[in-house]
């Protein structure tokens, strides 16, 4: 079992995100975060699996010293994707509510991208769920900017929030992908790495 294998095993987790904390912890599996700086720019002429990846990628070389030899270190970054066009976090609350208005009653993709670090290799990959909102109004998207100040979402929007609650018609794929981190892949990923050692 991976929970037993992996004991003994310094697990660091990349990423300052409280919601990814909480479902890596969710797991069962032991673990310290260690946040080290890195830049998301990126070309938003690329596609976007590869953007998410490579930010994740770059936020897990911030780790690249002997240091962590020894440590599994995971990253990853999340993207929202609409109508072909990436949505980053917003600048301000009317950004958000301009962002979220063009959300509703659509579809959009949500990408996260995890990195892996162990014994010298790096694993990697993105995740992908559909996500499709109810047509909203806009005195529930100003109430829930408002009360919730999303900021720091990429989208706009946290699933596991209000607007989550009461907007989200339907989802194809993982629903922990959308709140920030695919567990289950993540799980099985985890597997199969520790197995190869």
């Amino acid at each position: 079992m991976l929970i037993k294998q992996l004991e003994g095993v310094r697990i660091v987790l990349g990423s300052q995100s409280p919601r990814r904390k909480e479902l890596l912890a969710n797991l069962g599996i032991d673990f310290q975060v260690i946040v080290r700086e890195t830049s998301e720019d990126f070309d938003p002429k690329q596609p976007a699996e590869d953007i998410v990846r490579c930010i994740a990628l770059d936020k897990l070389e911030a780790f690249h010293d002997d240091t962590f030899y020894d440590s599994l270190v995971i990253t990853a970054d999340t993207v929202v994707v609409h109508e072909g066009q990436i949505l980053g976090k917003p600048k301000d609350q009317n950004e958000a509510i301009a962002t979220l208005s063009g959300l509703q009653g659509k579809e959009h993709d949500v990408l996260t991208a995890v990195a892996i670090g162990y014994h010298g290799k790096v694993y990697s990959f993105v995740e992908r769920t559909g996500v499709s909102f109810y047509p909203l109004l806009e005195q529930e998207i100003v109430h829930y900017v408002e009360s919730f100040l999303p900021l720091d979402k990429a989208g706009s929007y946290g699933i596991q929030e209000w607007i989550g609650l009461i907007g989200v018609k339907a989802l194809q794929g993982s629903y922990e992908n959308v709140v920030g981190l695919p567990t289950a892949r993540l799980y099985q990923e985890l597997k199969a790495i520790i197995s190869a050692v």
